[in-house]
């Protein structure tokens, strides 16, 4: 297992470049399998997931060409059951069942793995696609599905806001017969650049960022190029850590607009902050910053992706902030970590309480999931003494060259 060796009361300066969005690139990639034209992707960022993604395409027959560009050849994909070895890898495994679907009629797949943050499960996913006219058995830990002929497009009201099932509901009906309309849909960002590289192969969607996505299906899907959006979380733990460290950091090839609610909760802490375009300045240089109260919640709340970052804020800041976790219900796995590098926090059902402390302390702690992860290497940054996280493989799942860029920005991590 990875493990990181940080010598920590540092503060973080400088410019940071942002990978692009690793939820959006996920399932992007998986519906290549729509079409059987070339695609070219730009801003695909290096992570062990999209790595898995990848893998799993070739296994299934698609030609691939990694250079700063990626370029994927779908046309030879042959196979409708990719192995369990990978699917189990990733959450994101999900999104390869509908594509399946439509190219082959039928499709196998193991339940998908990803990070133990809670239930999460695929049921919405399944109802979808049965309601869109696909035939789906659950077995012990399989999916096999079919279909007769073309997805039928129907009117789909969400129970529950669900970004992934969204885009499997998307994915589906991009090549259904008639018009489908998902009601209650996720706004994510993400789940406009997926419509937007869909549109681009040629697709019929509308209204992808509001809450009600009508789709249009179409006979068939081409080739083309699209840009991956910049990962606004990636973005949202760069500025964090700017906070925490009473630093300045310009995240650069973002896009402000996304972090809206981040960026409302940064400046209430206290931080001082300046965007342009495609560029973040977050200065908090002299200032140790003020508890916040956060309720996460679907886009365009709080994310949920950014919920154990800003306990990490919480546990230095002045005063007593309340974070609630409405999302996952195992997403405080990491609380007791911060506590043994001196943090006071309470858990209360679905809320933690940080009472702000002026410094935290070296320790030898343990990642639980992606964004935990990061929290920790970032207390790791600011705690006094020397710092060991292990388990820090859940980082590069999510994160491109974390560490990495942290040491740019002053930090000093050594990989073990």
């Amino acid at each position: 297992m990875d493990k990181f060796f940080i010598i920590g009361s540092k503060s973080l300066n400088g410019n940071v470049s942002i990978s692009g969005s690793k939820n959006a690139a996920l399932p992007i990639l998986f519906m290549s399998i729509l079409t059987e034209e070339k695609i070219k992707i730009r801003n695909i960022p290096n992570l062990t997931d999209v790595n898995i993604a990848l893998e799993l395409l070739e296994y299934l027959g698609a030609k691939i060409k990694h250079q700063k560009i990626l370029y994927i050849d779908p046309s030879s994909i042959n196979n409708f059951s990719p192995p369990y070895d990978l699917i189990k890898k990733i959450r994101a495994s999900i999104w390869i069942l509908a594509p399946l679907l439509t190219r082959f009629g039928k499709a196998k797949i193991f339940f998908p793995g990803g990070c133990q943050i809670g239930k999460r499960p695929i049921d919405l996913h399944i109802k979808g696609l049965i309601k869109l006219g696909a035939t789906i058995n659950l077995e012990k830990n399989c999916i096999n599905a079919s279909i007769k002929g073309r997805f039928q497009g129907k009117y789909i009201l969400m129970k529950k806001n669900s970004v992934g099932a969204t885009i499997t509901i998307m994915s589906a009906a991009a090549l259904a017969q008639g018009i489908t309309v998902i009601d209650n849909a996720a706004q994510e960002p993400e789940i406009i650049d997926i419509a937007n590289f869909l549109n681009t192969l040629g697709a019929n969607i509308i209204g992808a960022g509001s809450n009600k996505i009508f789709i249009t299906g179409v006979l068939k899907l081409k080739g083309g190029t699209h840009q991956i959006i910049p990962d606004r979380i990636e973005t949202g733990t760069f500025l964090v850590a700017a906070a925490v460290s009473q630093g300045k950091i310009i995240c650069h090839n973002t896009e402000p607009k996304h972090l809206k609610s981040v960026l409302v909760k940064l400046t209430e802490a206290g931080a001082n902050i300046n965007i342009g375009k495609n560029w973040i300045k977050l200065d908090m240089r002299g200032k140790r910053p003020k508890s916040l109260n956060i309720h996460t919640a679907p886009y365009p709340g709080f994310p949920t992706d950014m919920q154990s970052q800003f306990a990490l804020l919480n546990t230095i800041s002045k005063g007593v902030g309340n974070i609630t976790e409405t999302i996952f219900e195992n997403r405080f796995n990491y609380v007791s970590e911060l506590i043994n590098m001196g943090a006071k926090i309470k858990i209360k059902k679905n809320t933690i309480v940080c009472y702000g402390i002026p410094i935290l302390s070296s320790a030898n702690v343990f990642c639980t999931d992606l964004r935990a992860s990061a929290t920790l290497v970032l207390a790791g940054c600011i705690s006094k003494g020397v710092t060991i996280v292990n388990k820090t493989q859940h980082l590069i799942r999510g994160y491109e060259l974390f560490h990495k860029k942290l040491n740019k920005l002053g930090a000093d991590i050594t990989m073990i």
